[in-house]
């Protein structure tokens, strides 16, 4: 038996290939009658570069609640912009819109068991073999750590008639 699919997490970095991955949340989100929680995770800046500049700790905190307001106001305004191609309105398949700051696979995994997600959609970069070889990525990382379905959407090799700049 296939599990009921209620809660989407749906993990942007603001992206060209995670928009197109928005696509299949929403797909899947009005197929099941589920909820779509979006969730973006900000890195913080690594330690080394705090410790050689002191400036640069008091200024990341000073201006974390202004970038986790402004990326929540992109994360609407992009909502809003698909409404037109989904043809349901974003916001009543959205139930929520998450900032974070934290590292992506940590906020992703945590997110998914705090909200209790039945699947996990997010876009991969397809950045090539060697790449992701030496340096691992947000969307293996995630599937190799959870237990729970993932769909990972690579950017489309063929034009679409999506305009990203104007989504995005």
């Amino acid at each position: 038996m296939i599990p009921q699919i209620k809660k989407i997490l749906y993990a942007t970095d603001l992206s060209k290939n995670s928009a197109y991955a928005f696509y299949f949340a929403v797909d899947m989100a009005r197929k099941r009658d589920a909820r779509i929680i979006i969730l973006h995770a900000i890195e913080p800046v690594p330690p080394y570069l705090m410790a050689y500049e002191q400036t640069l700790s008091e200024i990341q905190r000073k201006n974390v609640e202004e970038a986790i307001e402004e990326i929540k106001k992109r994360l609407n305004n992009f909502c809003e912009k698909v409404e037109g191609r989904i043809g349901a309105p974003c916001h009543d398949l959205v139930s929520g819109i998450v900032v974070r700051l934290g590292y992506p696979v940590e906020e992703i995994l945590k997110m998914a068991e705090e909200e209790g997600c039945d699947l996990i959609v997010l876009g991969s970069h397809g950045k090539g073999f060697l790449l992701q070889t030496f340096l691992g990525s947000v969307s293996r990382s995630v599937l190799d750590r959870t237990r729970k379905p993932v769909f990972i959407i690579p950017l489309p090799s063929e034009k679409t008639d999506i305009d990203w700049d104007k989504i995005l």
